[in-house]
């Protein structure tokens, strides 16, 4: 059944996660990559292109309704500081790496819409970080895949186990982020 899931719908589902958020659905995949039910190299190719679009459209609607976006959204005020603060010491920089830097991350691609960084730019970098990005996450997951196994032995056996638990650690991370936003916006209203 699991191998069913994964093979019809794998793909599909790398798109979707990277263009919503992200980095569980790449390691999710690079676990599945190792167990041999997708392939390293499509979901690298899945990832990047679902990041690489989602943080266009973000990059859009920041150009496009920036002030007004921010305003109703008083828990990325702060983010969205940080971001023009690095943005006007390390504009290009920050354009590659925004992905892994936690606390950002959603955020800034919206923000550096709001700037006065050219879409051309934008795009050339986003491309550029799309594609580390989606190689080296797929990559830690297809290894923490070898990693489990090495420990575990023939992975096979648990992989029902291993995915449950990886998707059950993914919801928890997903609960935490979510109800620290949610309070942080409670909080400053």
């Amino acid at each position: 059944m699991l191998e069913s899931l994964l093979t019809s719908y794998g793909y599909p589902i790398v798109v979707i996660g990277t263009f919503l958020e992200g980095e569980t659905v790449m390691i999710l995949a690079g676990v599945a990559a190792h167990l041999g039910y997708l392939s390293l190299d499509w979901v690298i190719i899945c990832g990047f292109s679902g990041t690489m679009l989602g943080d266009q459209l973000y990059f859009y609607l920041g150009r496009r309704h920036g002030k007004s976006m921010l305003a109703k959204r008083p828990s990325w005020q702060v983010p969205a500081e940080r971001v023009f603060s690095k943005l006007r010491k390390h504009q290009n920089l920050l354009i590659l790496s925004f992905r892994f830097i936690y606390g950002i991350r959603t955020v800034s691609p919206f923000a550096i819409g709001m700037s006065d960084v050219s879409y051309l730019r934008y795009t050339l970098f986003n491309i550029i970080g799309a594609g580390i990005w989606a190689t080296s996450i797929a990559s830690a997951g297809y290894y923490f895949g070898k990693a489990v196994e090495a420990v575990l032995g023939d992975i096979k056996k648990y992989e029902v186990e291993v995915m449950v638990a990886i998707i059950l650690i993914a919801c928890l991370v997903w609960f935490i982020r979510y109800y620290r936003q949610h309070r942080s916006e409670h909080d400053n209203a």
